[in-house]
C-alpha cells in the first residue's frame, strides 16, 4: 500500500524511544539480583554496563536492518534473506526456544513473588514448580478465549510493572553500602568467567530491544531518529534497571538475597515492614503476570508467522473457533511445562537462573545471524569500515554472552536447537512433494 511521506512520516524520537523502553522493561528484572547476588555486587553492576553496552550495538543493527528493510519480518526475515532457508528455519526455532523457555522463566519469577502470601509452597522446589505450571496454563488458557481477554489481561498489569523498580531504587540509594560492591571473584570461579556470567544474566532484562525499532518509513528523518532513539531507550532502561539492582543490594544482605525468591519484597520489607513487602510483591506479581501473557501472545503469534512461510508445520498456522492459533498456545504451554518439570527440584531462584540463561541464549543465535546479515546485505553504496566494525563488535559481544551461559546451558541449548532439523526436514519434504506439513 502507497502513501505520501507527509502522512506516514509521524513518529519522533520521544515516541520511538518510549516504544524502545517499553519493550525492553518487563519483568526480567525481578528476580535478577537475588540471581546475581552469588557474584557481588560489583561483578552485577560491571554486567549491567555491559550488557547496556552490547545491548546497544545489537539493537543499532537490528535499526539497520529495520532501515534498509521495514517490512522484512524480524530476525528471522533478515536472516532468511541473507543466508537461505536453513538458516532462517534456525533463528526461527532459537527465538521460539527462546519465547517458551521465557514463559518457564516468568512463571517462576512470579511465582517468587507470593513468598509473602505463601512462604511454605514458594520455598519448597516442588510446589513452587507446580505453582508456575499453573500460572503457564491459566495464562494459556485465557489466550484461547480469544484475543480480546488476552488483550484485558495486558493493558490492566502493563502500567504497574515500573512502580516497585522505582521505589526499591529511589528508597534504597539512601542506604547505599558501598562494602557490597566490592570487584571479587565470585566462589569457584575467576573475575572474568563471573563477568560474563553477569553479562548473559543481565542481558535477559534487555529482550526485547529487536521488537523496538519501528518500521522506517513511519519515522521522522529515520536514519538519525531510529538510533538516537535506540540508545537513549538502551540507556534508560539501564538506568533503572542499575538504581532497582543498587537498592537491593544495599537493602538486603549477599547471604539472604541470594536464597530470596522475591527479593524486590525483601527490601520493602527492609524499609516498612511486611505491609510494604506485601504491596511491593503484589504489583510484581500482576507485572510478571502480565509479561506472562504477552509472550504468550507472542509464542503462538511467531510460529504462526513462519508457518505461514512454509517453514514451520501448518498445524502452527491454523486458527480455532475463536480465532486464535490454538496448537502454538498448546505446543508452547506443554514445551514451558516441561522445562519446569524437568529442573523441579531447584529452588526458586536457581530455576530461574537456569530457564533465564536459556531463554537468553536461544535469543543470542538469532542475535549473531541478523550481526552478519547487516554485511551480507549491504548494498555497495553502504559499505564502510565503521559499520563492518559495528557488527563485527556486536557479533563478538554476542559470542561472549554465550560463553558467559555456562557449559550446562549452552550444551541444552545446542540439543533443543539440532532437535529442530528434522522439523526442517520434514517441512521442506512436505513442501516439495506437495503435501500438507
Amino acid at each position: 500500500m502507497s502513501t505520501s511521506a507527509g502522512s506516514t512520516r509521524v513518529i519522533g524520537f520521544w515516541t520511538v524511544t518510549a516504544l524502545v523502553v517499553g519493550n525492553m522493561i518487563g519483568s526480567g528484572v525481578f528476580l535478577l539480583p537475588s540471581s546475581l547476588a552469588p557474584l557481588g555486587g560489583g561483578l552485577a553492576m560491571l554486567g549491567w554496563g555491559l550488557s547496556a553496552g552490547g545491548s546497544i550495538l545489537l539493537a543499532l543493527v537490528f535499526a539497520r536492518l529495520a532501515r534498509r528493510r521495514p517490512a522484512a519480518g524480524g530476525p528471522y526475515a533478515y536472516t532468511r534473506e541473507a543466508f537461505g532457508d536453513l538458516a532462517g528455519f534456525l533463528v526461527a526455532w532459537s527465538y521460539w526456544i527462546s519465547i517458551w523457555t521465557t514463559l518457564a522463566a516468568i512463571a517462576v519469577a512470579c511465582v517468587g513473588y507470593l513468598d509473602p502470601f505463601a512462604p511454605d509452597l514458594v520455598r519448597s522446589p516442588g510446589s513452587a514448580a507446580w505453582l508456575a505450571v499453573g500460572l503457564v496454563w491459566a495464562v494459556v488458557l485465557v489466550n484461547l478465549r480469544g484475543v480480546g481477554a488476552a488483550g484485558l489481561v495486558q493493558v490492566v498489569t502493563t502500567a504497574l510493572k515500573l512502580l516497585p523498580l522505582v521505589f526499591i531504587g529511589l528508597a534504597g540509594a539512601a542506604s547505599f553500602d558501598p562494602t557490597r560492591f566490592g570487584l571479587a571473584a565470585p566462589a569457584g570461579d575467576t573475575v572474568t568467567g563471573g563477568a560474563f556470567l553477569a553479562v548473559t544474566l543481565t542481558l535477559w532484562a534487555f529482550l526485547g530491544l529487536e521488537s523496538g525499532t519501528v518500521p522506517a518509513e513511519a519515522v521522522v528523518d529515520p536514519d538519525r531518529t531510529i538510533p538516537r532513539a535506540t540508545i537513549a531507550g538502551t540507556l534508560a532502561a539501564a538506568g533503572v534497571y542499575v538504581v532497582s539492582t543498587v537498592g537491593v543490594m544495599s537493602l538486603v544482605p549477599p547471604e539472604a538475597l541470594a536464597q530470596s525468591p522475591a527479593p524486590f519484597a525483601d527490601a520493602a520489607r527492609a524499609l516498612a515492614g511486611d505491609g510494604a513487602a506485601r504491596l511491593v510483591s503484589l504489583g510484581a506479581a500482576i507485572s510478571c503476570l502480565g509479561a506472562l501473557n504477552g509472550w504468550t501472545l507472542l509464542g503462538a503469534e511467531m510460529p504462526r508467522a513462519i508457518a505461514a512461510d512454509g517453514l514451520f508445520p501448518a498445524a502452527f498456522a491454523r486458527l480455532s473457533g475463536r480465532g486464535v492459533p490454538g496448537a502454538g498456545l498448546v505446543i508452547a504451554g506443554v514445551l514451558a511445562t516441561g522445562l519446569i518439570l524437568m529442573k523441579a527440584s531447584l529452588t526458586v531462584v536457581d530455576l530461574f537462573t537456569f530457564t533465564a540463561l536459556l531463554a537468553t541464549l536461544g535469543a543470542l543465535v538469532p542475535f549473531v545471524f541478523c550481526t552478519l546479515a547487516t554485511i551480507v546485505l549491504e548494498r555497495p553504496s553502504e559499505r564502510s569500515p565503521g559499520r563492518t566494525l559495528l557488527s563485527m563488535a556486536a557479533f563478538l559481544f554476542a559470542l561472549v554472552a554465550i560463553a558467559g551461559a555456562g557449559a550446562e546451558t549452552v550444551y541444552w541449548g545446542f540439543l533443543t536447537l539440532l532437535a529442530g532439523l528434522p522439523v526442517y526436514v520434514w517441512v521442506t519434504r512436505s513442501r516439495r512433494g506437495g503435501g500438507a506439513a
